[in-house]
């Protein structure tokens, strides 16, 4: 007879083909989490304190810092726990969480770089209009709209998801819960679902990143058009940091999403360069390159010791 007890934990069966190799990757996750925790902390410092980094670019910088502080705190703690020996269960409730806040948080991130490139777009190719066209109204509705669309694109992804009846098996074979881990456990027709999550995440993650492109191709055309090779240089500059952090973002949605078929190994390592790795370069990328950046940097810690 078919046991219809409904599921009240998963069993997160970790990264496939790693057993013996808890201790390695606990230090390799620490390390990093670690990394991106300081980092983007001190990318927040620094924008906060300094009067020359209170501009529109510098404030959708502050913005992804927050969101890459808590990116990789949807998964890493829970997977650092069962590296070193702890249960690897999770609770129905805390498997749903985590696949809202992965999403939630995911698709915020996809906004927010593309209205990072958008104001890349009126920075160089409308100089004179900038800070009318960015005016800080325009800043707040935009990182609201972002935070609210993620929201609302996150609450039907997680709806869809579990609405479906679960009563076993319930063994996730990833580190932490997403769609397209959980779905198969569903003991009922997962079509619909399916197609809404590859649908949406497909949708978001295309047009957000064709709306990038375009502003970079309109950002190319104007740069080119400057006679100076400092001028175009500088500009360059400007955009090398935002364009790094576009590609480390987009490569593993497109490995974990939009591939016709699945491997649980390369999901598992896209997922672990989505979550984990590229939260940790991001400081990097907008700090070694940026003197603003790292001029406010020193200027925050060297008061910090001196108070």
């Amino acid at each position: 007879m078919r046991n219809h007890t409904p599921v009240t934990e998963f069993l997160l069966m970790g990264i496939p083909h790693t057993q013996g190799l808890e201790h390695a990757l606990f230090v390799f996750f620490l390390a990093f989490y670690l990394l991106t925790l300081v980092g983007n902390l001190l990318i927040l410092l620094a924008t906060l304190t300094s009067s020359n980094l209170h501009t529109p670019m510098y404030f959708f910088l502050g913005n992804l810092s927050v969101l890459d502080i808590f990116f990789p705190s949807v998964s890493s703690p829970k997977m650092m726990l069962y590296l070193l020996g702890q249960s690897r269960t999770i609770s129905y409730q805390g498997c749903t969480c985590q696949l809202f806040f992965y999403h939630f948080l995911g698709c915020t991130e996809c906004f927010l770089y593309t209205v990072m490139a958008y104001d890349r777009f009126a920075a160089i190719c409308h100089p004179l209009w900038y800070t009318a066209i960015m005016n800080p109204r325009v800043c707040a509705i935009l990182t609201l709209s972002t935070w609210m669309g993620s929201s609302v694109h996150a609450s039907v992804l997680t709806f869809l998801v579990f609405k479906l009846p679960y009563y076993g098996p319930k063994e996730v074979g990833n580190f932490f819960c997403d769609i397209p881990v959980v779905l198969p456990l569903a003991c009922a027709d997962t079509s619909l679902a399916h197609r809404v999550s590859v649908t949406n995440v497909g949708v978001v993650a295309l047009l957000c990143f064709l709306l990038v492109l375009t502003s970079y191709t309109c950002i190319v055309i104007s740069i080119l058009r400057i006679s100076s090779s400092e001028g175009r240089h500088r500009a360059f500059s400007t955009c090398s940091a935002h364009l790094t952090s576009v590609l480390l973002f987009y490569g593993p949605v497109v490995l974990i999403y939009l591939r016709p078929a699945s491997s649980p190994w390369l999901d598992s390592v896209a997922q672990v360069l989505n979550n984990i790795v590229a939260p940790s370069l991001n400081p990097l990328i907008y700090s070694l390159r940026n003197k603003d950046v790292k001029l406010a940097l020193r200027k925050a810690l060297i008061h910090g010791v001196h108070t």
